[in-house]
């Protein structure tokens, strides 16, 4: 039984000339013709043309169905595996777009109305954070979902800057409070993740146009860094004797920004459930010790002092995510 090309497009819902198209570019031609030159489509045309419309369903080009259907089955299997991988881009890019309107709708809920200028600041930082964070990573990361965070770390980026303006050294007073405060801000902004700070760290020193819209810039950044040590020192001081804290003024903090990601390792470790007597959780106790020992030295009286400091004064830990669980976990990885 052949079918003219009007019955075919009647019986499959389409147009005639969709039919026309196809049999033009060579994608679906009919067996034969009647003799008046009129399209006739046999069984094994209408098979042909179900698979195509088939293939459409699933969103491939007439070029990539045209492939498909000309060779064996691995140029098909090799189509439809780009046509998932395109659709996985597709559905990545719509869950980014939601998640920045849903951020958004946010702010505008908290009585925020930022022009356009802000909006698409806003949304060219969100795509700076996608570049370093996982969708996943994205949805706990405080700094990133709480609209509230941003606008109290730039309040805090404005009053350091307003201090260094004034002339206040990393010695005073002042400063002491605003690092201390800073990294309260830390805790606060990272969800208490290491890991999330070492990533922030990451995209400060590789994101230009960061710095740029928050404001830590290299010397609010140094600031803040030697106005911490020093207020960290000054609290050690209550607690180690003269002869160690010349040792401690002129090593402490040399090696400040390789503490995150070692805890930040130690963390997920734990979390995992490995095990602490594991080589891998028993190589990071060993560079704990390590960089303990690089500003603490080698006297065990003098550890016992720092580990009282660190007991007593929730200064000293403000930030680094340390709590008794880790220590816990970290001191049976040392045995």
């Amino acid at each position: 039984m052949l079918l003219t090309v009007g019955d075919l497009a009647r019986r499959c819902g389409m147009t005639v000339r969709t039919l026309h198209h196809y049999d033009a570019i060579g994608l679906l031609q009919p067996a034969s013709r009647s003799g008046a030159g009129y399209r006739l489509y046999s069984r094994a045309d209408i098979e042909r043309l179900h698979r195509i419309q088939a293939l459409r369903q699933l969103g491939l080009s007439l070029t990539d169905i045209g492939t498909a259907l000309s060779g064996p089955q691995q140029p098909l299997a090799e189509v439809v595996d780009r046509q998932i991988a395109q659709i996985d881009r597709e559905l990545t890019e719509a869950a980014n777009l939601r998640e920045r309107l849903v951020y958004l709708r946010s702010q505008l809920a908290h009585g925020q109305s930022p022009d356009l200028a802000d909006w698409l600041d806003t949304l060219e930082l969100m795509t700076m954070y996608e570049k370093y964070f996982s969708p996943e990573e994205l949805k706990v990361l405080p700094l990133h979902r709480d609209p509230d965070v941003p606008a109290q770390w730039n309040a805090l980026v404005g009053e350091v800057q307003a201090a260094m303006d004034r002339g206040a050294t990393p010695d005073s007073p002042q400063a002491h409070a605003l690092a201390l405060q800073w990294m309260e801000m830390v805790q606060r902004g990272t969800g208490n993740n290491p890991t999330f700070l070492t990533r922030l760290k990451s995209m400060l020193d590789n994101e230009p146009a960061m710095r740029q819209r928050n404001g830590i810039t290299p010397a609010v950044e140094r600031f803040v860094e030697q106005s911490l040590i020093r207020a960290r020192l000054a609290i050690f001081e209550r607690y180690l004797l003269p002869s160690e804290m010349t040792h401690m003024r002129e090593n402490y903090g040399l090696q400040m920004h390789e503490w995150p990601p070692l805890i930040g390792e130690l963390r997920d470790a734990m979390k995992a459930g490995v095990p602490p007597g594991e080589p891998r959780v028993q190589q990071l106790a060993r560079r704990w010790a390590d960089l303990f020992r690089a500003y603490a030295g080698d006297d065990p009286a003098t550890h016992a002092r720092i580990r009282e400091a660190y007991a007593n004064e929730p200064d000293l830990r403000s930030g680094s995510a340390v709590d008794v669980a880790l220590l816990a976990y970290l001191q049976q990885a040392a045995q």
